[in-house]
């Protein structure tokens, strides 16, 4: 049986509100604009909307121990019809280039197929953030030849090469289903050298410590994922484990709260602020209000825009140059070689930020 989320655990930690309180009062840190204008850094806007991110729900077949969603099984959060079509009808707007499909899971929702099929006529670049293990899971195994056949993007979470420690992070029997999944993949053409089917691996570190150097890692993946079991991918990219949900629940638990914000907040990396994913994206949840980020999506932090906080409401020139809402949080994606949606903002961090 599948662990319980934090939500069907009834944990404080799973109220958003309850995640800020501790974000804001427990870190003992400066606040993050602060640390902006230290660096005499403007407050934080966005550049462009280029990717549409949407967040179909919160029900997945796995409840993993990082996972910032507090997604699983016992979920039952999903957008409906109706709200994805909204996202299809904002995403007729030229500025758009990318729709970025995550969850949970993204394809247990029903309105997947659908979506990236009227994308792909758009002309938009579709992105699956996949977990892998839902590509063998009875009912979806046709997934692999669907994703292939409209030329679908998969960014895959693959914690480690090692089987020990993805399996202690994502559940017993994750890491082989991952190899399984991806070398279905492979014998589609993802991951080819040469071939147009993109295959992302992500990685994010199991314990408390920050991404190491990204390149390196991904060196390291090639060679280890291709001798063991002839896997190969088209890139990896490092997210750092960020301190909301439920691995803000193992900090706490563990008393580890305060050391790590301070690993943060230590590794502040003022040159990854340009490059932040909340300058170009605009992030969905299930119901359709609008977020900066992911993570501001899980924080319930909206856009400011008082009267354009749902896609049915959506104008992009409105929100396309808007203030970003900013948290404890952000220093997550400011430390080190930086942290998003794809990956390290630089290619390596500052010698004395490592």
């Amino acid at each position: 049986m599948a662990p319980l989320t934090l939500l069907r655990q009834h944990s404080k930690l799973a109220d958003p509100r309850e995640q800020i309180r501790i974000l804001n009062e427990g870190s003992q840190q400066p606040a993050f604009d602060a640390q902006l204008q230290k660096h005499k850094l403007p407050g934080l806007h966005a550049s462009t909307i280029e990717t549409l991110q949407v967040n179909l729900g919160k029900l997945c077949n796995m409840t993993c121990e990082h996972c910032h969603v507090d997604a699983g099984p016992d979920r039952r959060e999903i957008m409906n019809a109706e709200t994805a079509q909204d996202c299809l009808k904002a995403l007729q707007h030229p500025g758009f280039q990318v729709l970025d499909l995550t969850g949970g899971a993204p394809e247990m929702n029903p309105q997947f197929k659908e979506m990236v099929i009227t994308a792909r006529k758009l002309g938009r670049r579709v992105i699956d953030r996949c977990n892998l293990t839902i590509l063998l899971a009875p009912g979806f195994r046709d997934l692999p030849q669907f994703l292939a056949e409209q030329q679908v993007e998969i960014v895959a979470s693959l914690p480690c090469y090692l089987q020990e420690n993805t399996d202690a992070q994502r559940g017993d029997g994750a890491f082989n289903k991952s190899i399984q999944a991806l070398q279905k993949l492979n014998s589609l053409g993802y991951g080819i050298p040469g071939s147009e089917l993109k295959l992302t691996l992500v990685y994010n570190p199991v314990g408390f410590s920050l991404p190491p150097d990204q390149c390196e890692l991904e060196t390291a993946y090639r060679r280890e994922l291709e001798q063991r079991f002839q896997v190969q991918f088209t890139n990896l990219i490092t997210i750092t484990n960020m301190p909301i949900s439920r691995f803000l629940s193992e900090l706490v638990q563990q008393e580890r709260f305060s050391e790590y914000m301070e690993r943060l907040v230590t590794a502040f990396n003022p040159a990854t602020v340009s490059g932040l994913m909340c300058r170009s994206i605009l992030s969905v949840d299930w119901q359709g209000f609008l977020y900066d980020c992911d993570f501001n999506q899980m924080l319930n932090l909206p856009v400011v825009n008082s009267e354009r906080k749902h896609i049915r409401d959506f104008v992009y020139e409105e929100l396309d140059n808007r203030s970003i809402v900013t948290g404890q949080h952000c220093y997550g994606c400011t430390a080190g070689a930086g942290s998003g949606c794809g990956g390290a903002i630089q290619n390596t961090a500052p010698a004395n930020l490592r």
